[in-house]
Formats: structure tokens, C-alpha cells, sequence
């Protein structure tokens, strides 16, 4: 990837959905594989995806924000965020899927996606935020690297498997989304 392309993190719209849902069909494919079982990638569909997120896209208090390439015009990672599923009271809202190309891994693309999914948070009087990560996912550092702590442990069913996942909790909004007031 080039320094010089020109990205912007906006809100996701229903022309991005076809890109979002190849997003995280590749994305899945290549981080996940080993971690769950290659039928179960294998079959996913891009189409299907699309019909997923175009539900969640319409599903009341969730964002869908995109990390567009201005330069190609393709959108090349996304974050949705909404209230908090199936969490005691006191994760109050929830960053529901994070993905982003291989290729444009390390850019600054998923911090400046996890940071507008924070502002936006705020402004909607969230006062914190978690996220499921599979234990097994080799990008979990990420959000550890964004100040992140693990605070709850569970399982997931991912097809016939049954996968261990971590709750990361982030409890300053301010300073995860780069308030300069923090």
C-alpha cells in the first residue's frame, strides 16, 4: 500500500454494502482460517453478507462507519456499533464488528475507525464501549494496543463450533477517541 492514498472514515452508506460485506468475507477468510473450520469460510457469500448488513445498516441506535480509499473509490474497512447485547448494564454500548482489508492492516485505519465509532459514542451519551474478540485472533493486541482491558469471558457458536472470546472494555471514550479536552 502507498502512504500518498487518501482515505476517509464516514458514515457507511447502502451503495458501500456490496464492499463491506467483501470486507469481512476476505477478511475473515484470511485471519480466521484455522480458527474456525474452512467449510464454514468457504461458504460464506458476499451476497449474503450484504443482506446482513443491510439489516443491521436499518436496525435503529446501530452506526456503520467505512474506511474508504479516495483514490480507488472502494471502501476497505468498516466498524458498527450500537447498544450493547446480551451484557450486564454496565457495558453500555457495543462495537459489534471491526474489519479491514489485510493489506491495509498497520495504516491507522482501524484506530481512525475505532476512534469515530468513540466520538460518535459520546455524542449519543454512551459512556463506554466493549467488543467480542475471539481469543484465538491473532489481531487481538489491537485493541489492547488502544488501551482496551479484557473484562469478561464467553463463547461464541461459529457454525458446528464452539469458540472462547473475550470482552474488551474500553472505559474512557474521551481519550479513545482523541478528545483533545481529555
Amino acid at each position: 500500500m502507498q502512504s500518498s492514498r487518501r482515505f476517509e472514515i464516514r458514515p457507511a452508506e447502502p451503495d458501500d454494502l456490496m464492499m463491506i460485506a467483501s470486507v469481512l468475507v476476505r477478511t475473515w477468510r484470511a485471519t480466521f482460517r484455522g480458527i474456525i473450520a474452512d467449510d464454514y469460510l468457504d461458504a460464506m457469500t458476499v451476497e449474503e453478507q450484504a443482506i446482513r448488513h443491510a439489516r443491521r445498516m436499518r436496525f435503529p441506535g446501530t452506526l456503520m462507519m467505512a474506511a474508504a480509499d479516495m483514490d480507488e473509490d472502494r471502501v476497505v474497512g468498516f466498524a458498527n456499533y450500537g447498544k450493547a447485547r446480551g451484557m450486564p448494564p454496565a457495558f453500555d454500548r457495543e462495537l459489534y464488528e471491526l474489519y479491514l482489508l489485510p493489506e491495509f492492516h498497520r495504516a491507522g485505519l482501524g484506530s481512525a475507525l475505532v476512534r469515530a465509532v468513540a466520538a460518535h459514542c459520546q455524542e449519543t451519551g454512551g459512556d463506554s464501549l466493549f467488543a467480542w474478540v475471539l481469543k484465538d485472533n491473532p489481531n487481538r493486541a489491537f485493541y489492547e494496543r488502544l488501551g482496551a482491558r479484557a473484562v469478561a469471558q464467553g463463547r461464541v457458536s461459529v457454525g458446528r463450533a464452539s469458540l472462547d472470546q473475550l470482552a474488551y472494555r474500553w472505559d474512557d471514550l474521551r481519550a479513545l477517541s482523541g478528545d483533545a479536552s481529555a
